[in-house]
């Protein structure tokens, strides 16, 4: 565990709080054989810190070192934390690891300090932005980049938290500096957390993709058994064209998604997308051979012209559906004109 007992910084005098009795703690901190709460560790620390620097007997440490093992045998290991030295107050990440090794570690950010910052209105909107980033980084990212945010975001609240510590010392100006610095930081870490959500959400979508580019392959395989040549053709140009589109956007930096809806509805949406490549090249196809629309050809084996000119036609329907809405457009009729002229206003007399 990684305790941060460092001198601490100033907080106003609207946040001073005198230290509570060694009494009163110890009741918040008695262990009773459940698993304790994030707040009812606070205590405990507070109460054995308190001890510590009176010289008292070692009951508290006792209690609270024994809660220390309850927690993290529930919520894992204290890996960063940072806790005031004067107010009931702290802010911990955990990491339980995971029993087998396809599983993955359980990161959790855990805060206590609430009515420390009561007074403290900035202060505490700033750690509320940590509670957001924390929840929305737990929920959506995974492995190594959920770690990171979570770590950055744990600093930004251990530096906001010191702010609240009783004997700090700093001025208003200094403090307001040093609140904009920490907003700066969790701007960039919010950065961070969307950047990578966001390549997640590519991965997830992607796999949507390849899952129904693969089912269109094999109902492809069945068209071909029947001796539908052109059909398949046009199908299976679609749905490369999509994916092609989608790799380039994602290439050039260009493609984002909505990441906090979860991973089922990124896999939905990538599914949908060599359906629809798919869908407007067969449209096309048809659109093509049944005369409704011209698709010029060269003289020379027109028939071969013909099939590798529904190819391309396909791929481009399915890397860019703006332009197969538009060329299907063109084949409807246009719209008759009014058989009677307009009616015209008579003149005023």
């Amino acid at each position: 565990m990684t305790e941060v007992l460092q001198p601490p910084l100033a907080a106003s005098p609207q946040t001073q709080t005198q230290p509570q009795s060694p009494g009163h703690v110890h009741a918040h901190t008695r262990a009773h054989g459940h698993e304790p709460s994030f707040t009812e560790l606070v205590y405990a620390h507070y109460a054995w810190w308190h001890d510590l620097r009176n010289d008292a007997p070692a009951a508290a440490s006792d209690a609270y070192h024994d809660m220390l093992a309850r927690f993290e045998r529930t919520h894992g290991k204290i890996v960063h934390s940072f806790w005031c030295t004067h107010l009931e107050s702290a802010v911990a990440l955990t990491e339980l690891k995971a029993r087998f090794r396809w599983q993955r570690s359980r990161w959790v950010f855990h805060r206590e300090s609430d009515w420390a910052t009561k007074g403290c209105p900035e202060i505490a909107t700033q750690l509320h932005r940590c509670d957001e980033l924390a929840v929305r980084a737990r929920t959506v990212l995974t492995g190594v980049r959920q770690r990171i945010c979570l770590q950055l975001v744990t600093a930004s609240a251990a530096h906001l938290l010191s702010l609240v510590d009783s004997s700090t010392s700093h001025a208003e100006a200094q403090t307001a500096e040093f609140l904009k610095s920490e907003s700066e930081a969790l701007d960039k870490t919010e950065t961070y957390y969307k950047q990578a959500a966001n390549g997640q959400a590519q991965i997830v979508y992607f796999a949507g993709m390849a899952t129904v580019a693969a089912l269109i392959s094999a109902v492809a395989g069945v068209a071909l058994a029947f001796g539908w040549m052109s059909g398949v053709a046009a199908l299976i140009a679609g749905a490369i064209g999509a994916v092609v589109s989608v790799v380039q956007r994602i290439n050039a930096g260009a493609f984002e998604l909505d990441y906090d809806v979860g991973r089922p509805y990124a896999f939905f949406l990538g599914g949908l997308r060599p359906l629809i490549g798919g869908a407007f090249a067969l449209a096309l196809t048809f659109a093509f051979t049944s005369g409704i629309l011209h698709l010029p050809v060269g003289s020379q084996d027109a028939e071969a012209n013909h099939k590798l000119a529904v190819f391309v036609v396909g791929f481009l329907a399915g890397f860019s559906e703006r332009w197969a809405q538009d060329t299907l457009t063109t084949a409807l009729p246009a719209a008759a004109p009014s058989a009677q002229p307009p009616t015209q206003a008579p003149p005023k007399g």
